[in-house]
């Protein structure tokens, strides 16, 4: 069994991320995916998100942050919704249509239903092979995709193991998804 990996390749990373925009235009979608490699939430908390999780429907705005109790940690984590996630959210999301309970991600067969996770692994595996991207791509690839991003853009990892909730370093550190490839490019910038 292989194990999932996060996206590493940043051309190959744009191409998944826009193929619900531009390939198979699918606002539904390229939400799901934008808010999966930029909240670092497992896919089951992003697919109970509602639109009162993301807007102030007293003050019609967004929210600044999403407050989600981890289904599978019980644990309460507050993500900051970076303008990548707030875009996406204004091109996707029509809060003045929807009630503060209606799903942000309602599923198209059932009604008053959310996303089902095998539908949300359809969405992703679909962008994925159009990305070139081999079997190791899941649901789970956009929680750790963020991770490894943050930590090649210098967050401590620490840091992460605090995003994450994790209990211990080495889950973190097996997040990252640190190879051969990561270590070889630290020895080579190098210069003592």
């Amino acid at each position: 069994m292989s194990t999932t990996q996060p996206i590493k390749d940043t051309a190959r990373l744009k191409i998944f991320k826009e193929y619900y925009l531009w390939e198979k235009p699918n606002p539904r979608n390229h939400m799901l995916i934008v808010m999966g490699l930029n909240t670092a939430l497992r896919i089951s908390d992003i697919l109970n998100l509602t639109y009162g999780d993301v807007y102030h429907y007293e003050d019609r705005t967004w929210r600044t942050h999403l407050t989600v109790k981890e289904q599978k940690t019980g644990k309460t984590n507050r993500v900051y919704v970076n303008r990548e996630i707030r875009e996406t959210l204004e091109a996707y999301a029509a809060p003045g249509r929807k009630s503060a309970s209606s799903w942000l991600f309602d599923s198209q067969i059932r009604q008053n239903f959310p996303l089902s996770r095998f539908q949300a692994y359809r969405i992703i595996k679909a962008a994925a092979a159009f990305a070139g991207f081999d079997a190791n791509v899941s649901c789970h690839s956009l929680r750790k995709t963020f991770g490894y991003h943050a930590w090649k853009q210098g967050t401590p990892p620490a840091l992460l193991m605090s995003i994450y909730n994790h209990s211990s370093y080495q889950i973190t550190k097996r997040y990252l998804g640190i190879d051969q490839d990561d270590k070889d490019e630290v020895f080579s910038k190098i210069r003592l």
